[in-house]
């Protein structure tokens, strides 16, 4: 398979007055076009600090990020980012919201609108484009997040734990929708988690990080498509990669 996105040796120092924390030390992966990979790591050992990177936010200190085999040296409309945080602009209605990437872009109004207009479909918010974020759900801005990630159409989506902070039921809900929406896409998610059944529900492969980002553990996902939580949870083989990626995390954090 082709390689799309790559990371060689990469270390990201914060210097504060005469010392620097190292939050990600020697990080290498290598990403496949068309592939679901699900980072998995206990907070702090650097998956913010990577995405960052890889979405080219960020210098590394050392090494460097190659996308399409050319150096990443800042962002790429090609890398979409969705991040843990609500990023939508609050004096902005979802259909401006999500139009803003096109906009950015310079984009004519006609087709900006009938951009966002067919995203806002596909990710099940038609009916509330006029509603500004205050008046929406924490899910439905979730979905306005992501149709505004979706609209420029990118090749690559970084997600950092998107639905991390919303309920049980609610999380399960975005999970199908986002594999509904990438399954035939063609587009290559990495998908950032501290959650290892969501890791597994959604991951055609799973890559542990330990402290400073050391990969613990980089596995290839079997299970058949499509998943269903509840039935995965009965699942023999679900069960043993469970246990699997519960020791690499616990050994991980020593």
């Amino acid at each position: 398979m082709t390689t799309v996105l790559r990371a060689e040796g990469l270390t990201k120092r914060f210097p504060k007055d005469d010392t620097a924390t190292v939050a990600l030390r020697d990080f290498a992966v290598r990403i496949d076009e068309g592939s679901f990979v699900s980072v998995l790591g206990r907070s702090g050992c650097g998956k913010s600090t990577m995405l960052n990177l890889l979405a080219g936010l960020t210098e590394p200190s050392a090494g460097a990020v190659t996308y399409r085999d050319q150096k990443l040296t800042g962002p790429n409309i090609d890398i979409g980012y969705l991040t843990q945080s609500d990023t939508l602009m609050p004096w902005r209605d979802v259909q401006r919201n999500v139009e803003m990437p096109l906009e950015i872009r310079g984009v004519s109004k006609v087709d900006r609108r009938t951009a966002a207009a067919e995203q806002i479909e596909r990710v099940g918010l038609r009916g509330f484009e006029k509603h500004y974020p205050s008046e929406l759900s924490g899910g439905m801005r979730r979905r306005a997040s992501l149709a505004r990630m979706l609209v420029g159409d990118p090749e690559t989506l970084l997600m950092d734990e998107p639905f991390g902070a919303l309920d049980a039921q609610l999380r399960a809900e975005l999970q199908d929708e986002l594999l509904r929406l990438w399954h035939g896409s063609g587009q290559t998610v990495v998908f950032v988690t501290h959650d290892i059944e969501e890791a597994l529900l959604l991951g055609d492969r799973v890559v542990v990080l330990g402290q400073l980002g050391r990969i613990m553990l980089d596995r290839e996902v079997p299970l058949a498509r499509p998943r269903s939580a509840d039935s995965l949870r009965v699942d023999p083989e679900f069960v043993a990669l469970h246990n699997e990626l519960a020791d690499a995390l616990r050994e991980g954090a020593r």
